[in-house]
């Protein structure tokens, strides 16, 4: 492979936007600490280009800088902006910014074989490599509800919902990552974190099957016993992943007293003690409030039901690592596009 040895060195991004990629799908939660090593390798090589470049001048230059500018500048504070508004979680705006430094413009990279043109092969006008990066991660996130939709239409599910949500038997609740997008009453596009669902039953000590089988008497809330540490509701931390085995002896002693003074389901200032657990913990828990806790925590545990629809969300770091790969090897699928249909 012929290529500049700066934009060699900005190939070791891609071994850790795949494990960032796989992480997040798996537990959701990614250390801060994988970021800042990735600024100084951006840092180096944009200083080691400029030096390459050196003096710079020209169209060439100033089309240089221009591109960096544009990456620095505009490109990075996006994936803030996004962060801020809601769009964007933390580690998907620290993502794009390490994208916006490593990779401000278009590397070139010929490999030694006959006939294979030099990579990315389709190159935009504008040339910032970081913004090529984002807009391949978008059409390929928008990519993700058609094919939950496909999965649960070949199974039948044909609803509205076949492209936001798939139903999700209650017992892996524990296992995974998203929100409830039911209740008892239909459809909801707001309904409980399940990282919150796991935060209560963590605080609380209890699995979610054992709420499940006696729903009553957790819904009254003088039979919260001893409290525990709520965690932040990952899969990867905690005792177990839906608050497991209680945490100690004293949890089990708890637990077995609440047993021995089972409740009824009548009506209670604050069923199911949301308020009090809302109160307890620090933040808002993915912004749960108590009607959105007892109402999902009412679903899960109805009569008779087995799934749930769930939104499992996708984040965002993964249709970045995949549009990285397009952009490294196809180059800008979107300007690829425009072309073919003759706007550009």
């Amino acid at each position: 492979m012929y290529a500049t040895a700066p934009d060699l060195l900005r190939l070791a991004i891609v071994p850790v936007f795949a494990w960032a990629a796989l992480r997040d799908v798996r537990t959701r939660r990614l250390p801060n600490r994988i970021w800042p090593p990735v600024y100084l390798l951006g840092a180096l090589c944009l200083v080691w280009e400029t030096a390459i470049r050196w003096p710079i001048g020209g169209f060439e230059g100033r089309l240089f800088l221009i591109r960096v500018a544009i990456s620095l500048l505009v490109v990075a504070p996006l994936g803030f902006g996004f962060w801020y508004a809601g769009g964007f979680g933390g580690a998907d705006a620290k993502a794009l910014f390490a994208l916006a430094i490593v990779f401000p413009t278009f590397p070139s990279y010929i490999l030694p074989i006959a006939g294979i043109p030099a990579l990315p092969a389709v190159q935009p006008h504008i040339g910032v490599f970081s913004l090529t990066v984002l807009t391949n991660a978008v059409l390929i996130g928008v990519c993700y509800p058609i094919g939950l939709g496909v999965y649960n239409g070949l199974r039948g599910r044909i609803t509205w919902a076949m492209f936001l949500a798939r139903p999700v038997p209650l017992d892996r609740l524990p296992d995974i990552h998203g929100r409830l997008f039911e209740t008892r009453e239909g459809y909801t596009r707001n309904g409980l974190d399940v990282d919150a669902l796991r935060m209560y039953l963590r605080w609380r000590g209890v699995t979610l099957a054992a709420v499940r089988d006696d729903p009553d008497r957790y819904r009254d809330p003088e039979h919260v016993g001893k409290t525990f540490d709520p965690t932040d509701g990952g899969t990867h931390v905690g005792p177990a992943t839906d608050g497991g085995e209680p945490a100690n002896a004293s949890a089990t002693a708890s637990m077995e007293a609440a047993d021995d003074d089972p409740g009824g389901g009548g009506n209670y200032d604050d069923p199911w003690a949301a308020e009090r657990f809302l109160a307890a913990i620090e933040g808002s828990a993915y912004g749960t409030d108590p009607e959105m806790l007892r109402e999902g925590l009412d679903t899960v545990t109805e009569p008779g039901r087995e799934r749930v629809w769930v939104s499992p969300g996708m984040p965002f770091i993964v249709p970045m690592f995949l549009g990285l790969l397009v952009a490294l090897t196809y180059g800008d699928v979107l300007f690829a596009f425009l072309q073919a249909i003759g706007a550009v």
